[in-house]
């Protein structure tokens, strides 16, 4: 069962999501294996502080956040991977490192990679490291209303 925020959020907009349970696992590859879901599907939410005010980019499993380009593609002067410290509190539902990519439940903007617009459907942690809810893309998108830019790179 997803997370209560998330799953209320979803119904409440009438959104068509499958929940998908797998054994526990905490890394893309793991979950990719453990549910035959290209990493490149996985959406994974990475905690950032952009000039010192927490923030989330969502990069699809296959790759990683640059730092340098999220900056430019913001118009930063500092970006750089948050503390555990600094945003813990902000996700208490959630297992750690298992946040859904829903940053505007969670009060923080959110940042989207150019390259996870490209799937139809998308794959994220549903609050703990052993479910996923997978939707649609445009969904997603509809419902967080991203900025998208370009800042991942290949892992």
């Amino acid at each position: 069962m997803p997370v209560q925020r998330l799953q209320a959020f979803l119904d409440e907009h009438q959104v068509k999501y499958v929940v998908i349970s797998h054994s526990r696992a905490f890394t893309t590859q793991e979950i990719a294996a453990a549910t035959h879901i290209p990493g490149k599907e996985l959406a994974k939410a990475v905690i950032v502080e952009i000039d010192g005010n927490v923030a989330m980019a969502v990069v699809p499993g296959s790759q990683k956040v640059d730092l340098d380009l999220l900056r430019d593609a913001v118009g930063a002067e500092r970006v750089e991977l948050a503390k555990e410290s600094a945003f813990k509190d902000r996700f208490p539902e959630c297992e750690m490192g298992a946040m859904p990519p829903f940053g505007n439940l969670y009060g923080m903007p959110v940042y989207v990679a150019d390259s996870l617009t490209e799937d139809e459907e998308i794959a994220f942690n549903a609050g703990s490291h052993t479910e996923l809810v997978k939707m649609s893309y445009r969904e997603f998108e509809r419902l967080v209303q991203p900025r998208v830019m370009h800042f991942a790179v290949n892992a």
